[in-house]
C-alpha cells in the first residue's frame, strides 16, 4: 500500500510560461498562502490547502535527498533554486523550477518560507529526470529510509563534485544549456 492517497496517473499538467505558482508556509512547512495558479494546477481549492503540509503535492518520483538539500538550505537562511516534480489532486504531475526563500519576522528570525515556481524549460528536464531517477533508485536500494537517504545524499554530492558545481550552479547550468 502506498503512503500517497492518490496514485500517479502518468499524465502531465502544464501551466503558462508567464504564470507563477506561489505558496507560503510556516516554519514547519504548513501552507499559509497559495495563489490561484497553485490551486488550478494542483487541482485543489484554497480551503483544501491552507494548514496542510506543503508535501501534499509531493510526487513519489521525487528523491528525498533533493528535499533534504532544499530544507537544509532554507533553514540555514539561504535561498535555493530546484526542479521539483509535483502531483496534483488527480494524480497528474507537473514540473516546476522552484525558487524558495526564507521569510523573516521583525527580530530577524525565520518565520516561514516563500516559494515562486515557474514552468521549467522543457529541454532542461531530461538531465534532471535522469539524475532524480538515479537518486530515487539509490534511496530504494537500501533497507531503511534513513540509510537510503544517506546513500542518495552521497550520490548527489558525488554527482555535483564530479562537475565541480553546487546544486544551484547545476540548476543554472541546465538553463544555459537549454
Amino acid at each position: 500500500m502506498t503512503k500517497y492517497a492518490v496514485e500517479p496517473t502518468g499524465r502531465e499538467r502544464t501551466f503558462g510560461q508567464d504564470e507563477i505558482i506561489v505558496s507560503k508556509t510556516d516554519v514547519t512547512g504548513r501552507l499559509t498562502y497559495v495563489n490561484e495558479v497553485f490551486c488550478r494546477v494542483g487541482q485543489y481549492t484554497e480551503a483544501e490547502t491552507i494548514g496542510q503540509p506543503h508535501s501534499m503535492v509531493r510526487h513519489p518520483d521525487m528523491p528525498r535527498a533533493v528535499f533534504k538539500l532544499l530544507w537544509d538550505t532554507i533553514q540555514s537562511g539561504s535561498e535555493i533554486f530546484a526542479y521539483v516534480k509535483n502531483m496534483a489532486k488527480s494524480g497528474d504531475h507537473y514540473w516546476v523550477l522552484a525558487h524558495v526563500t526564507p521569510s523573516y519576522d521583525r527580530n530577524g528570525q525565520i518565520s516561514g518560507y516563500h516559494s515562486n515556481r515557474r514552468s521549467p524549460d522543457r529541454s532542461a528536464l531530461a538531465s534532471i529526470e535522469q539524475l532524480y531517477r538515479e537518486l530515487l533508485a539509490e534511496e530504494n536500494r537500501h533497507g531503511g529510509r534513513k540509510e537510503g537517504l544517506v546513500a542518495s545524499e552521497a550520490k548527489l554530492a558525488q554527482f555535483l563534485k564530479e562537475r565541480d558545481l553546487a546544486y544551484d550552479r547545476f540548476i543554472f547550468s541546465t538553463l544555459k544549456a537549454a
